[in-house]
């Protein structure tokens, strides 16, 4: 518990850092290259960063079961998985830039635009570095890589372009932000581990870790299809107009979904040394402590930007304020979904066929709703921008299956209770909404922001620390966990 309060408390910083990154990179995509270039950039990022998950095979978290197993050196180990994404990568991204049609739907693309397959051999390269020092529990390197280095690179790149090259700085940006993030994630990666001495690729082994490999790759494959499968279907059925405006809000509402990814770094590490130790009520226990400390904080972010969010889609632009009720929706989506995404952190290591299964029966779940939702918007004549709140609508439903299924599967499993939810956050949303009700009510635009929002968070956290923080959860904020004060106070009656 030690080890996972230090490593979601370093990445919570890792959050705070990455929303200073996002908001000026969307507020410049917005306002100074327009929503259509927006819409065509997000649907391509939707192939190429489905194609760089492909291409990491289900490493980001398998990877830290093979370090705990193989007993070869670490190293090797690492070695193999990055030949195999290396190899996977260049060969996607060679076939990707032949045939770029998958990329824009919509057929308008130039060749700038073209080179953005480069950016998956970066990519994944980035995810295997850090899935491996994750094992050691060096989440700062994460920190580093994609919360300060990757969003701030983009941000200042796409300044730049837009005074040297402005057709092609959405793209250039994005693959430049991803080679940075390589670059910062190898030095610390080359500096723990040490170069692969003795080490030399065999295609037997590699093709063994491949196929490992697979079920695990076809559970983040669909994880991630979730959050991407409605842009791909409001690019087939809409505009890009519309495709635009729901990138920009589900830019927003990811904003807490990293705060899920703050913990999957080293609750891999500790669910494989329980798993080892044969200790299933300690995973249970872990489970449920940090799907409480996501939701808690997610719901709390979740209700500052849904509140004054026709504030908060003005700031991108005038026409993206539409997209309010796509925000809200998206907002909640990640509230619901910390229960499903906590419990694969370890159904992944106990039942990967039946959590790949589950996975599967929520994609499909959430296209048939989001073909469904789209198509009743069009039946009644509505504007996309109902479609796209539909889109939202369906993604919120289908992870509420998913977490409700997960956990009572990994329960089962583990013959122990899953179930992150505290009644304490009924009690703390309630006033932070009447807080919200009457900062939307009563002050301008720009005071929704400067000051209602802080209001709105202020409320809800000091309920939350009172009314249902108890010890074991303000750990997450001591930063001498185990040390003696820690100590001290266990020793009080």
């Amino acid at each position: 518990m030690a080890a996972l309060a230090k490593g979601g408390r370093t990445n919570f910083l890792g959050f705070v850092l990455r929303l200073g990154g996002t908001a000026p990179f969307l507020f410049i995509a917005g306002r100074f290259y327009g929503v259509e270039a927006l819409g065509r950039y997000a649907s391509a990022l939707v192939i190429v960063e489905l194609i760089a998950q492909l291409c990491v095979l289900g490493q980001r978290r398998g990877l830290a079961q093979r370090l705990s197993e193989d007993p070869r050196e670490e190293v090797h180990v690492i070695a193999d998985a990055m030949t195999l994404t290396l190899l996977l990568s260049l060969g996607a991204a060679a076939l990707l830039y032949l045939f770029p049609a998958p990329m824009f739907p919509s057929g308008e693309y130039n060749e700038w635009d073209r080179l953005l397959p480069l950016a998956i051999v970066a990519n994944a390269l980035t995810d295997i570095a850090l899935a491996a020092l994750a094992y050691r529990y060096n989440v700062g390197a994460t920190v580093r890589a994609r919360s300060l280095v990757e969003p701030w690179v983009q941000t200042l790149a796409a300044i730049g372009f837009l005074f040297v090259l402005p057709a092609a700085g959405l793209a250039l940006s994005f693959i430049l932000a991803k080679v940075a993030a390589l670059l910062v994630a190898l030095w610390p990666l080359l500096r723990t581990f040490g170069a692969p001495r003795g080490w030399h690729p065999h295609p037997l082994r590699l093709g063994k870790l491949a196929l490992l490999s697979a079920p695990l790759a076809g559970a983040d494959m669909v994880e991630w299809g979730t959050r991407k499968l409605d842009i791909a279907l409001l690019g087939f059925f809409t505009s890009p107009v519309a495709v635009g405006v729901y990138y920009a809000a589900q830019q927003v509402a990811s904003l807490p979904q990293k705060l899920k990814t703050s913990f999957e770094p080293i609750l891999g590490p500790v669910i494989t040394r329980n798993l080892r130790d044969g200790n299933h009520a300690a995973i249970a226990a872990q489970v449920n402590q940090v799907g409480f400390w996501i939701i808690a904080a997610q719901a709390g972010i979740a209700l500052a930007l849904a509140i004054p969010g026709e504030a908060v889609m003005g700031l991108v632009g005038p026409q993206f304020v539409g997209g309010t009720g796509a925000l809200t929706f998206l907002l909640l989506a990640e509230v619901v979904a910390a229960t499903a995404v906590v419990s694969e952190a370890a159904l992944v290591y106990v039942a990967r066929l039946k959590n790949l299964w589950l996975s599967l029966a929520t994609i499909a779940f959430q296209a048939l709703l989001t073909v469904g939702g789209i198509l009743l918007v069009r039946h009644y004549g509505l504007n996309d921008k109902f479609a796209a709140a539909a889109a939202a609508g369906a993604l919120l439903l289908a992870l509420g299956f998913a977490s409700l299924a997960k956990g009572w599967l990994l329960g089962r499993l583990l013959k122990a209770p899953v179930n992150p939810f505290r009644w304490p956050l009924v009690w703390a949303v309630a006033p932070a909404v009447l807080v919200g009700w009457a900062v939307t009510r009563y002050l301008p635009e720009w005071a929704e922001l400067a000051l209602g929002l802080p209001a709105i968070l202020f409320t809800y956290g000091y309920v939350i620390w009172h009314k249902g923080f108890g010890p074991e959860d303000r750990v997450l904020f001591r930063k001498n966990v185990g040390g003696s004060s820690d100590v001290a106070e266990e020793g009080k009656p």
